[in-house]
């Protein structure tokens, strides 16, 4: 049997009752054994500022370390003013810097976008897209993933109930292990 691959999720809400957060936890229900996904937090990430690169916060130390071991990154973001959540941002430029230090790089990446609202976070998901083409990460181009109307998928327990969206879900989680393996060749 193949090691399980490491693959960290970043998602872009911090609210204690998240759809992101709840559609992150599908995700790692959903994913096939040879993937092990593991939200990685980033609320407690000091905003970046290049000042602090002399003696980092401990915060940023286990982040970047914790993305470095990663073989791959899964983003789940909400949409917010058609753009990414600035805590999503910060974790990004965290992990990216100081230059030459980019935990991102060649990491194959999935955006998954999430909304109550029917567009399901569309201009986040091509927002973040742009700043991942910089960050060298090789993003899942297909299937695309935007949940809309995702108020009325869960349950009390967080559980998500959509046939339908836990079927696509898994779908996409699928491809993108397909998409690890094929950007990530396993280590001998």
């Amino acid at each position: 049997m193949t090691a399980q691959r490491d693959i960290a999720v970043l998602v872009g809400s911090l609210r204690k009752e998240s759809l992101n957060r709840k559609t992150a936890k599908t995700l790692i229900e959903l994913a096939p054994e040879r993937l092990r996904l593991e939200i990685v937090e980033i609320g407690a990430l000091a905003l970046y500022n290049d000042d602090l690169e002399s003696d980092p916060p401990r915060e940023w130390t286990a982040f970047r370390e914790r993305l470095r071991h990663a073989e791959g990154v899964v983003f789940v973001t909400p949409e917010y003013n058609r753009g990414v959540p600035g805590v999503l941002k910060n974790a990004i430029d965290v992990a990216s810097r100081p230059h030459g230090g980019n935990r991102f790089d060649g990491k194959p990446g999935a955006v998954i976008s999430v909304s109550p609202g029917a567009i399901g976070g569309f201009g986040a998901n091509h927002h973040l897209r742009q700043s991942l083409v910089f960050l060298n990460v090789p993003v899942l181009q297909q299937p695309e993933a935007y949940v809309g109307g995702a108020g009325k998928m869960f349950d009390a327990s967080g559980t998500m109930t959509s046939a339908s969206t836990r079927e696509f879900l898994g779908k996409v989680i699928e491809a993108y292990a397909a998409w690890v393996d094929k950007i990530a060749p396993a280590k001998a």
